[in-house]
């Protein structure tokens, strides 16, 4: 695995003290997390420090969001993603017991059509049930 500032260097991010904190910090979860998450792991953060952080963190191809009941939560991109191109059309899973959401890589959503005309910014299948972690 590569050292935590190199990996922010490729993808153009300042390694500053707070954003190798906060990818250290992605790096351990399972599943997706939200900005509450990722503000109450840290004794004294400061919530626009590290909004600005993961807003960053999203620009440059690092994170994705995924929104699920009205909450925004963040997982880390594939390495296949950049700045220009987020490649991260896979399914995301949300427990109904435990809250959790999980993106499942190796469920690759199919290309889609869309009508001429119209222009795909972003593609978002979430799908509900209960985790292996829930169900043992």
């Amino acid at each position: 695995m590569k050292n935590i500032e190199e990996e922010l260097l490729a993808k153009n991010i300042k390694p500053t003290a707070m954003r190798i904190l906060v990818l250290k910090f992605l790096k351990q979860q399972l599943g997706a997390v939200s900005l509450a998450d990722i503000e109450n792991s840290f004794d004294q953060s400061d919530r626009v420090t590290i909004y600005r952080t993961v807003k960053t963190f999203e620009s440059k191809g690092l994170l994705h969001s995924i929104t699920a009941n009205n909450v925004t939560q963040y997982a880390l991109c594939s390495a296949k993603c950049s700045e220009d191109n987020h490649r991260d059309t896979h399914l995301h899973f949300v427990c109904n017991q435990c809250k959790k959401t999980i993106c499942l890589t190796q469920v690759a959503i199919p290309p889609i059509e869309i009508p001429e005309g119209f222009q795909l910014s972003e593609i978002e299948v979430t799908v509900k049930g209960v985790c292996e972690h829930c169900q043992a």
